[in-house]
């Protein structure tokens, strides 16, 4: 991996599955957010900014991810909406707090379905964390 962080989507029999890499936990979170939307095609109405603010409590560092993007999947199904600007913090005990800044989606090419703990495991690296997620679509 040339780049600090980043994602790339990989082959996957059914489904569509993703690696992400980051040096830390925060980062990757964002870092699978945006492959994610990308993955999709979703486009935005960056005409109309829209702001954010969710909370969420997992368990552990892959709980966490799950809802996460899970959280998004939900905003996107239901209020039409996708986020480009990231302010992620999260505690020792897998609290997050994120504020999200983006915009109405004006078009998007696949639908996920949902984010699946198939083989999910973040995985400590010499240059930080990576983890492939697997999505249904």
């Amino acid at each position: 991996m040339s780049t600090a962080f980043g994602f790339r989507e990989h082959a996957h029999t059914a489904d569509w599955e993703l690696e992400v890499w980051a040096p830390d936990l925060t980062t990757l979170l964002e870092q699978a957010a945006c492959g994610m939307y990308a993955m999709s095609g979703v486009k935005t109405d960056s005409s109309s900014p829209i702001e954010r603010s969710i909370t969420l409590q997992a368990s552990d560092a892959e709980g966490l991810l799950v809802r996460f993007l899970g959280e998004l999947l939900w905003i996107e199904q239901e209020q039409q909406l996708a986020f480009e600007h990231f302010s992620i913090a999260v505690k020792a005990d897998y609290s997050l707090w994120a504020e999200l800044r983006g915009a109405p989606i004006i078009s998007l090419d696949k639908e996920i379905k949902a984010v699946t703990y198939h083989n999910l495991k973040i995985e400590t690296t010499s240059n930080g964390l990576r983890v492939n997620i697997v999505f249904d679509v």
